[in-house]
Protein backbone atom coordinates (compact mmCIF):
# COMPACT_ATOMS: atom_id res chain seq x y z
CA UNK A 1 0.00 0.00 0.00
CA UNK A 2 1.37 3.44 -0.83
CA UNK A 3 2.21 5.84 1.98
CA UNK A 4 -0.37 8.30 0.68
CA UNK A 5 -3.14 5.70 0.58
CA UNK A 6 -2.22 4.35 4.02
CA UNK A 7 -2.25 7.87 5.47
CA UNK A 8 -5.64 8.59 3.89
CA UNK A 9 -7.17 5.42 5.29
CA UNK A 10 -5.73 6.04 8.75
CA UNK A 11 -7.23 9.54 8.74
CA UNK A 12 -10.60 8.08 7.74
CA UNK A 13 -10.49 5.52 10.54
CA UNK A 14 -9.44 8.12 13.09
CA UNK A 15 -12.28 10.38 12.03
CA UNK A 16 -14.72 7.48 12.25
CA UNK A 17 -13.55 6.58 15.76
CA UNK A 18 -13.96 10.19 16.85
CA UNK A 19 -17.50 10.19 15.55
CA UNK A 20 -18.62 6.81 16.89
CA UNK A 21 -21.74 6.68 18.94
CA UNK A 22 -23.56 9.42 17.10
CA UNK A 23 -26.25 6.98 15.97
CA UNK A 24 -26.00 3.26 16.69
CA UNK A 25 -29.00 2.12 14.65
CA UNK A 26 -31.71 3.37 12.36
CA UNK A 27 -33.41 6.40 13.85
CA UNK A 28 -36.67 5.43 15.56
CA UNK A 29 -39.87 6.51 13.89
CA UNK A 30 -41.67 9.47 15.45
CA UNK A 31 -44.55 8.61 17.76
CA UNK A 32 -47.57 7.57 15.74
CA UNK A 33 -45.50 6.81 12.63
CA UNK A 34 -44.75 3.11 12.16
CA UNK A 35 -42.19 3.61 9.40
CA UNK A 36 -38.49 3.44 10.21
CA UNK A 37 -36.30 6.33 9.11
CA UNK A 38 -33.49 5.20 6.80
CA UNK A 39 -30.83 7.24 4.98
CA UNK A 40 -29.04 6.08 1.81
CA UNK A 41 -25.87 7.99 0.93
CA UNK A 42 -25.25 7.58 -2.80
CA UNK A 43 -21.89 7.76 -4.54
CA UNK A 44 -22.69 10.59 -6.96
CA UNK A 45 -25.28 13.19 -7.89
CA UNK A 46 -28.70 11.72 -8.81
CA UNK A 47 -28.39 9.71 -12.03
CA UNK A 48 -29.62 6.60 -13.82
CA UNK A 49 -27.03 4.53 -11.95
CA UNK A 50 -29.21 5.18 -8.88
CA UNK A 51 -32.44 4.58 -10.77
CA UNK A 52 -33.61 1.55 -8.81
CA UNK A 53 -33.43 3.38 -5.50
CA UNK A 54 -35.38 6.35 -6.82
CA UNK A 55 -37.92 4.01 -8.42
CA UNK A 56 -38.44 2.27 -5.08
CA UNK A 57 -38.90 5.66 -3.43
CA UNK A 58 -41.22 7.11 -6.10
CA UNK A 59 -43.43 4.03 -6.41
CA UNK A 60 -43.76 3.50 -2.67
CA UNK A 61 -41.84 0.22 -2.43
CA UNK A 62 -39.91 1.46 0.60
CA UNK A 63 -43.08 2.71 2.25
CA UNK A 64 -44.74 -0.65 1.66
CA UNK A 65 -41.75 -2.27 3.39
CA UNK A 66 -42.28 -0.04 6.43
CA UNK A 67 -39.42 2.35 5.66
CA UNK A 68 -39.25 6.13 5.39
CA UNK A 69 -36.21 6.48 3.11
CA UNK A 70 -34.19 9.61 2.43
CA UNK A 71 -31.65 9.54 -0.40
CA UNK A 72 -28.64 11.81 -0.03
CA UNK A 73 -26.67 12.83 -3.15
CA UNK A 74 -22.96 12.08 -3.32
CA UNK A 75 -20.08 13.58 -5.26
CA UNK A 76 -16.40 14.30 -4.64
CA UNK A 77 -15.60 14.44 -0.93
CA UNK A 78 -18.97 13.15 0.24
CA UNK A 79 -17.35 10.87 2.85
CA UNK A 80 -19.63 7.90 2.24
CA UNK A 81 -17.75 5.37 4.36
CA UNK A 82 -17.47 7.67 7.35
CA UNK A 83 -21.12 8.67 7.25
CA UNK A 84 -22.24 5.04 7.29
CA UNK A 85 -19.67 3.92 9.88
CA UNK A 86 -20.68 6.73 12.24
CA UNK A 87 -24.40 6.21 11.70
CA UNK A 88 -25.06 9.52 9.98
CA UNK A 89 -26.31 7.42 7.05
CA UNK A 90 -27.54 3.85 7.25
CA UNK A 91 -26.53 2.61 3.79
CA UNK A 92 -23.96 3.69 1.24
CA UNK A 93 -22.83 2.89 -2.29
CA UNK A 94 -19.20 2.18 -3.25
CA UNK A 95 -16.96 -0.26 -5.13
CA UNK A 96 -16.26 -3.62 -3.53
CA UNK A 97 -12.47 -3.07 -3.56
CA UNK A 98 -12.89 0.22 -1.67
CA UNK A 99 -14.99 -1.54 0.96
CA UNK A 100 -12.41 -4.30 1.44
CA UNK A 101 -9.63 -1.76 1.93
CA UNK A 102 -11.71 0.20 4.44
CA UNK A 103 -12.65 -2.96 6.35
CA UNK A 104 -8.99 -3.97 6.37
CA UNK A 105 -8.26 -0.70 8.18
CA UNK A 106 -10.85 -1.44 10.85
CA UNK A 107 -13.99 0.25 9.56
CA UNK A 108 -17.03 -1.90 10.47
CA UNK A 109 -18.62 -1.90 7.02
CA UNK A 110 -20.36 -4.86 5.37
CA UNK A 111 -21.57 -5.33 1.79
CA UNK A 112 -25.18 -6.51 1.72
CA UNK A 113 -26.05 -6.34 -2.02
CA UNK A 114 -24.64 -5.39 -5.40
CA UNK A 115 -25.85 -2.31 -7.23
CA UNK A 116 -23.81 -3.24 -10.33
CA UNK A 117 -22.86 -6.85 -11.05
CA UNK A 118 -19.99 -5.63 -13.23
CA UNK A 119 -17.87 -2.52 -13.09
CA UNK A 120 -18.99 0.16 -15.50
CA UNK A 121 -15.64 1.91 -15.27
CA UNK A 122 -13.60 2.09 -18.48
CA UNK A 123 -10.85 3.99 -20.22
CA UNK A 124 -12.13 6.53 -22.72
CA UNK A 125 -10.07 7.08 -25.87
CA UNK A 126 -10.65 8.93 -29.12
CA UNK A 127 -11.77 6.78 -32.05
CA UNK A 128 -8.51 7.41 -33.94
CA UNK A 129 -6.32 6.60 -30.92
CA UNK A 130 -3.66 3.91 -31.46
CA UNK A 131 -4.66 2.50 -28.07
CA UNK A 132 -6.64 -0.63 -28.93
CA UNK A 133 -5.73 -2.89 -25.99
CA UNK A 134 -4.56 -2.48 -22.41
CA UNK A 135 -0.98 -3.30 -23.46
CA UNK A 136 -1.07 -0.22 -25.68
CA UNK A 137 -1.19 1.92 -22.53
CA UNK A 138 2.51 1.35 -21.93
CA UNK A 139 4.29 4.68 -21.43
CA UNK A 140 1.11 6.68 -21.91
CA UNK A 141 -0.57 9.15 -19.57
CA UNK A 142 -3.97 8.22 -18.18
CA UNK A 143 -6.28 10.65 -16.36
CA UNK A 144 -7.96 8.90 -13.44
CA UNK A 145 -8.25 8.52 -9.69
CA UNK A 146 -4.58 7.79 -9.15
CA UNK A 147 -5.01 5.82 -5.91
CA UNK A 148 -7.31 3.22 -7.45
CA UNK A 149 -6.12 -0.39 -7.56
CA UNK A 150 -6.75 -0.91 -11.27
CA UNK A 151 -3.64 1.13 -12.11
CA UNK A 152 -1.15 -1.31 -10.51
CA UNK A 153 -3.32 -4.24 -11.62
CA UNK A 154 -2.98 -3.28 -15.29
CA UNK A 155 0.73 -2.56 -14.91
CA UNK A 156 1.43 -5.93 -13.29
CA UNK A 157 -0.80 -8.02 -15.56
CA UNK A 158 0.41 -6.54 -18.85
CA UNK A 159 3.97 -5.63 -17.85
CA UNK A 160 3.48 -1.94 -18.63
CA UNK A 161 4.05 1.43 -17.00
CA UNK A 162 1.33 4.08 -16.92
CA UNK A 163 1.83 7.78 -16.23
CA UNK A 164 -0.93 8.70 -13.80
CA UNK A 165 -2.64 12.08 -13.94
CA UNK A 166 -5.22 12.99 -11.32
CA UNK A 167 -8.84 13.02 -12.37
CA UNK A 168 -10.54 16.43 -12.17
CA UNK A 169 -14.03 15.00 -12.93
CA UNK A 170 -14.31 17.00 -16.13
CA UNK A 171 -13.75 16.25 -19.82
CA UNK A 172 -11.97 19.47 -20.79
CA UNK A 173 -8.48 17.98 -21.02
CA UNK A 174 -9.75 14.93 -22.88
CA UNK A 175 -11.71 16.94 -25.44
CA UNK A 176 -8.74 19.22 -26.09
CA UNK A 177 -6.19 16.45 -26.69
CA UNK A 178 -6.76 13.74 -29.33
CA UNK A 179 -4.16 11.57 -27.57
CA UNK A 180 -5.79 11.82 -24.15
CA UNK A 181 -6.95 8.75 -22.24
CA UNK A 182 -9.36 9.19 -19.35
CA UNK A 183 -11.10 7.04 -16.77
CA UNK A 184 -14.84 7.08 -17.34
CA UNK A 185 -18.12 5.35 -16.68
CA UNK A 186 -19.52 3.76 -19.85
CA UNK A 187 -22.91 5.09 -18.80
CA UNK A 188 -21.85 8.74 -18.76
CA UNK A 189 -18.70 10.28 -20.27
CA UNK A 190 -19.07 8.75 -23.78
CA UNK A 191 -22.42 10.55 -24.01
CA UNK A 192 -20.84 13.94 -23.25
CA UNK A 193 -17.88 13.36 -25.57
CA UNK A 194 -20.24 12.56 -28.45
CA UNK A 195 -22.33 15.62 -27.60
CA UNK A 196 -19.16 17.65 -28.24
CA UNK A 197 -18.69 16.00 -31.61
CA UNK A 198 -15.97 13.53 -30.61
CA UNK A 199 -16.00 9.95 -31.82
CA UNK A 200 -14.83 7.81 -28.91
CA UNK A 201 -14.25 4.22 -27.84
CA UNK A 202 -14.01 2.60 -24.42
CA UNK A 203 -11.85 -0.13 -22.91
CA UNK A 204 -13.98 -1.54 -20.06
CA UNK A 205 -11.78 -2.35 -17.07
CA UNK A 206 -13.84 -5.50 -16.45
CA UNK A 207 -12.40 -6.87 -19.72
CA UNK A 208 -8.93 -6.80 -18.15
CA UNK A 209 -10.05 -9.08 -15.33
CA UNK A 210 -10.32 -6.27 -12.78
CA UNK A 211 -14.07 -6.52 -12.38
CA UNK A 212 -15.39 -5.12 -9.12
CA UNK A 213 -18.93 -5.00 -7.91
CA UNK A 214 -20.54 -1.69 -7.08
CA UNK A 215 -22.18 -2.47 -3.77
CA UNK A 216 -24.73 -1.41 -1.21
CA UNK A 217 -23.23 -1.54 2.27
CA UNK A 218 -24.11 -0.82 5.87
CA UNK A 219 -22.38 -0.89 9.24
CA UNK A 220 -22.02 -4.09 11.25
CA UNK A 221 -23.94 -2.64 14.19
CA UNK A 222 -27.06 -2.11 12.11
CA UNK A 223 -26.98 -5.73 10.95
CA UNK A 224 -26.73 -6.82 14.59
CA UNK A 225 -29.41 -4.55 16.03
CA UNK A 226 -31.91 -4.19 13.17
CA UNK A 227 -31.53 -7.02 10.63
CA UNK A 228 -35.19 -6.67 9.67
CA UNK A 229 -34.51 -3.10 8.51
CA UNK A 230 -31.52 -4.20 6.43
CA UNK A 231 -33.58 -6.99 4.87
CA UNK A 232 -36.51 -4.67 4.12
CA UNK A 233 -34.27 -2.06 2.51
CA UNK A 234 -32.34 -4.57 0.40
CA UNK A 235 -35.48 -6.35 -0.80
CA UNK A 236 -37.34 -3.11 -1.64
CA UNK A 237 -34.26 -1.77 -3.45
CA UNK A 238 -33.97 -4.91 -5.59
CA UNK A 239 -37.66 -4.58 -6.41
CA UNK A 240 -37.05 -0.96 -7.38
CA UNK A 241 -34.17 -1.89 -9.66
CA UNK A 242 -36.15 -4.61 -11.39
CA UNK A 243 -39.03 -2.20 -11.95
CA UNK A 244 -36.76 0.59 -13.20
CA UNK A 245 -35.11 -1.65 -15.78
CA UNK A 246 -38.15 -3.64 -16.89
CA UNK A 247 -41.02 -1.13 -16.62
CA UNK A 248 -41.62 2.57 -17.10
CA UNK A 249 -38.62 4.44 -15.62
CA UNK A 250 -40.50 7.75 -15.48
CA UNK A 251 -41.24 7.75 -11.71
CA UNK A 252 -37.53 7.52 -10.86
CA UNK A 253 -36.41 9.83 -13.63
CA UNK A 254 -38.81 12.59 -12.65
CA UNK A 255 -37.31 12.53 -9.15
CA UNK A 256 -33.75 12.45 -10.49
CA UNK A 257 -34.40 15.42 -12.81
CA UNK A 258 -35.96 17.36 -9.97
CA UNK A 259 -33.06 16.70 -7.61
CA UNK A 260 -30.22 17.13 -10.11
CA UNK A 261 -30.57 20.31 -12.21
CA UNK A 262 -27.56 19.28 -14.33
CA UNK A 263 -29.22 16.05 -15.43
CA UNK A 264 -31.07 15.79 -18.75
CA UNK A 265 -33.67 13.33 -20.06
CA UNK A 266 -31.29 12.46 -22.90
CA UNK A 267 -28.49 11.43 -20.55
CA UNK A 268 -30.90 9.42 -18.40
CA UNK A 269 -32.08 7.54 -21.47
CA UNK A 270 -28.51 6.86 -22.63
CA UNK A 271 -27.36 5.70 -19.19
CA UNK A 272 -30.34 3.41 -18.61
CA UNK A 273 -29.87 1.86 -22.06
CA UNK A 274 -26.20 1.19 -21.30
CA UNK A 275 -27.11 -0.40 -17.96
CA UNK A 276 -29.51 -2.72 -19.80
CA UNK A 277 -27.44 -3.48 -22.92
CA UNK A 278 -24.29 -4.24 -20.93
CA UNK A 279 -26.22 -6.15 -18.23
CA UNK A 280 -24.36 -4.13 -15.61
CA UNK A 281 -27.14 -4.43 -13.02
CA UNK A 282 -28.59 -7.82 -13.90
CA UNK A 283 -25.40 -9.64 -14.88
CA UNK A 284 -25.37 -13.08 -16.49
CA UNK A 285 -28.05 -15.45 -15.13
CA UNK A 286 -26.04 -18.44 -16.42
CA UNK A 287 -23.38 -17.53 -13.83
CA UNK A 288 -25.89 -17.11 -11.02
CA UNK A 289 -25.85 -13.33 -11.41
CA UNK A 290 -28.96 -11.26 -10.88
CA UNK A 291 -30.00 -7.91 -9.48
CA UNK A 292 -28.44 -7.46 -6.05
CA UNK A 293 -26.59 -10.78 -5.97
CA UNK A 294 -23.07 -11.19 -4.57
CA UNK A 295 -20.72 -14.10 -5.27
CA UNK A 296 -18.52 -14.85 -2.28
CA UNK A 297 -16.16 -16.73 -4.60
CA UNK A 298 -15.72 -13.67 -6.75
CA UNK A 299 -15.23 -11.41 -3.73
CA UNK A 300 -12.59 -13.79 -2.41
CA UNK A 301 -10.78 -13.56 -5.74
CA UNK A 302 -10.92 -9.77 -5.55
CA UNK A 303 -9.38 -9.88 -2.11
CA UNK A 304 -6.59 -12.13 -3.40
CA UNK A 305 -5.89 -9.58 -6.14
CA UNK A 306 -5.59 -6.74 -3.62
CA UNK A 307 -3.29 -8.87 -1.45
CA UNK A 308 -1.10 -9.85 -4.42
CA UNK A 309 -0.77 -6.20 -5.39
CA UNK A 310 0.20 -5.42 -1.76
CA UNK A 311 -2.53 -2.79 -1.64
CA UNK A 312 -4.25 -4.77 1.09
CA UNK A 313 -1.86 -5.74 3.87
CA UNK A 314 -3.60 -8.74 5.45
CA UNK A 315 -6.52 -10.99 4.52
CA UNK A 316 -9.93 -10.59 6.13
CA UNK A 317 -12.52 -13.20 6.92
CA UNK A 318 -14.90 -12.68 4.02
CA UNK A 319 -17.87 -13.01 6.39
CA UNK A 320 -16.69 -9.86 8.16
CA UNK A 321 -16.98 -7.71 5.05
CA UNK A 322 -19.81 -9.26 3.00
CA UNK A 323 -23.01 -11.20 3.61
CA UNK A 324 -25.69 -12.76 1.40
CA UNK A 325 -28.12 -13.15 4.30
CA UNK A 326 -30.43 -10.41 3.08
CA UNK A 327 -30.54 -11.42 -0.60
CA UNK A 328 -33.09 -13.61 -2.39
CA UNK A 329 -31.75 -16.97 -3.52
CA UNK A 330 -29.64 -16.82 -6.66
CA UNK A 331 -30.57 -18.94 -9.65
CA UNK A 332 -27.21 -20.71 -9.61
CA UNK A 333 -25.44 -20.07 -6.28
CA UNK A 334 -21.65 -20.03 -6.26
Amino acid sequence: MTIALRFTLLVLVATWVAGCGRRDAVAPAPKGDTKRKVVLQTDWFPQAEHGGFYQALAKGFYAQAGLDVEIWPGGPGSGIKLKVARGDADFGMLRSDDLMLAAGQGMPLVMVAATLQHDGMALLVHEASPVKTFRDLDGRAVIGNVGMAWFPFLEKKYGIMIERRQNTYGLGAFLADPDAIQQCMVTSEPFFARQHGRAVRTLPLAASGYDCYHVLFTRRELIRTAPEVVRAFVQASIRGWRDYLESDPAPAELLILKRNPQMTPELLTFSRQELILRALVRGDPAKGEDIGQLSLTRLSEQMDTLLNLKIMEAPLALSSVATKDFLPSAHTPR
